[in-house]
């Protein structure tokens, strides 16, 4: 069988890990050597120790030890790779549970981090050495998080989304220079970084019942597809994220409700879901205050003598009916109407 990959070096970012370390086994398996990057040193030590014992004549097995979320780590990580290099393999990732009101504002960020921000630095950095080379291809390594709704993980989400956005547009910027930018979309995969899943018999139901093909992943499933996107088989193929899932795209994800529960508890995840933010202080209790009364109707002012005049008139009172004398007492008195008898007469 032709050496397909020959004299290439692919870098693999998050090459400790299970779809990582897999996919570096898959390049070497047609004889492209690779680069290791990881943050755990003695983990990657020993992964890189264990595929240079079943690598191809011919090939090289390379490692370095960076973050690669930072533009430090993958500009040591490219030059490690050196000017052989073809393809840039990235599958740092990863994300926390919570309910998006009970989110800290740093730990949105965070997913947005390791998941956008690490594919970006990936595809800035790689790209200038593969097209000096003549051209070549990146895979990154998406989620079905990125399609599907997944409560309680909307950072996680929002980073894969925004990782597959950003592979189109880079996609259609490099196209000319030769550099194909493409990613591959897992479902549920069998890893160390899945293992709390795994332990879960009924989280794994509720993933099953929405795979049609009735069975989980496995990071040799993932490296297949990374390895057709990073070969000449697709040299026609970019800006694409390919789902490899089993089938759950057609359905739905199971919620991660009850580990988001497990690690915040009740209270605040009941909160969150009832639209209140469960961190902000209790509302104090009202202070009791004296019932108020409606405002008594304003009166008519009561007339002012003008100076110099003599008493008002005045209502008559019995003292003041004169016995029947035969005479005609003061008109003045007797003109005084008491206008609250007919009120509706004035």
């Amino acid at each position: 069988m032709p050496a397909i990959l020959a004299g290439r070096m692919a870098l693999v970012t998050g090459g400790s890990g299970g779809i990582g370390a897999a996919c570096a086994a898959r390049l070497l398996a047609d004889d492209c050597s690779v680069t290791l990057a990881a943050r755990r040193a003695d983990a990657l030590a020993a992964t890189a120790e264990r595929l240079r014992a079943g690598a191809p004549a011919g090939t090289e097995v390379r490692h370095v030890a960076v973050d690669a979320c930072t533009t430090d780590g993958v500009r040591e990580a490219v030059r490690a790779a050196g000017p052989a290099l073809a393809v840039c393999v990235a599958t740092v990732g990863g994300g926390s549970t919570a309910p998006i009101l009970a989110m800290a504002d740093d730990a949105f960020l965070a997913d947005l981090h390791r998941n956008t921000h690490s594919a970006f630095l990936a595809i800035k950095y790689a790209a200038p050495v593969i097209a000096a080379r003549g051209g070549g291809s990146i895979v990154c390594v998406s989620s079905t998080a990125a399609r599907l709704t997944m409560p309680f993980l909307s950072g996680y989400a929002a980073g894969k989304a925004g990782l597959e956005a950003l592979v189109r547009a880079a996609a259609d910027e490099l196209g000319a220079a030769g550099v194909r930018v493409n990613a591959v979309r897992p479902g549920l995969v069998r890893s160390r970084e899945d293992a709390r899943i795994f332990a879960d018999e009924e989280m794994i139901a509720g993933f099953l019942a929405n795979k049609p093909l009735g069975r989980t992943g496995l990071p040799e499933d993932i490296a297949e597809a990374v390895r057709h996107l990073a070969g000449p088989e697709s040299s026609w193929t970019t800006g694409q994220s390919l789902a490899v899932d089993g089938g759950n795209e057609l359905r739905r994800a199971p919620s991660f409700e009850k580990y988001a529960r497990a690690a915040l508890g009740d209270a605040v995840i009941d909160a969150a879901l009832a639209g209140r933010d469960p961190y902000a202080p209790p509302t104090p209790a009202p202070v009791p205050t004296r019932p108020t009364h409606p405002p008594r109707p304003n009166r008519p002012p009561r007339p002012i003598a003008e100076p110099g005049a003599g008493p008002g008139p005045r209502h008559p009172r019995a003292s003041d009916t004169a016995p029947d004398t035969g005479t005609t007492p003061d008109t003045d008195t007797d003109t005084d109407t008491d206008s609250t008898e007919h009120p509706d007469e004035h």
